[in-house]
């Protein structure tokens, strides 16, 4: 808990002695209780915008660095990676590199519900219009 009473956000590191695979992140995830909805890559140099989840999210990096932004300070995650963040806490993503970042996303219940907190920027939504747009 933060002095505000708000949860933070936990990284557990990559527990085995192989490279993570999708299959290996994914059965991660499960093995925590959380309904996986999605695979996403994310570009190069990406920014995301505020947001916050109104169910408790994880996710299972699977390829690639990239780092969120809490309150509380940053927390940067590599394939293998399982990060949990609390609903309703409030973070921003950005990958500093030049490499995509690929991860599992899930909640408790396997639904997606965000609450944005910026302008939408790289949400799933946005980045769908920018596909449909080409």
């Amino acid at each position: 808990m933060t002095e505000s009473g708000m949860q933070r956000a936990r990284v557990i590191k990559w527990p085995h002695k192989e490279t993570p695979t999708k299959e290996a992140v994914y059965k991660e995830l499960e093995m925590h209780g959380f309904q996986v909805y999605d695979l996403q890559t994310i570009p190069p140099w990406c920014e995301r915008s505020l947001h916050t989840h109104d169910y408790p999210e994880i996710r299972g990096a699977v390829a690639g660095v990239t780092t969120f932004h809490f309150p509380e300070g940053p927390v940067t995650i590599e394939a293998g990676d399982i990060l949990f963040i609390p609903a309703g806490v409030p973070h921003s993503l950005r990958t500093h590199n030049g490499n995509e970042f690929t991860a599992y996303k899930g909640s408790i219940n396997g639904i997606r519900k965000v609450t944005e907190l910026g302008d939408g920027k790289n949400s799933v939504e946005y980045l769908a219009k920018l596909k449909d747009a080409q």
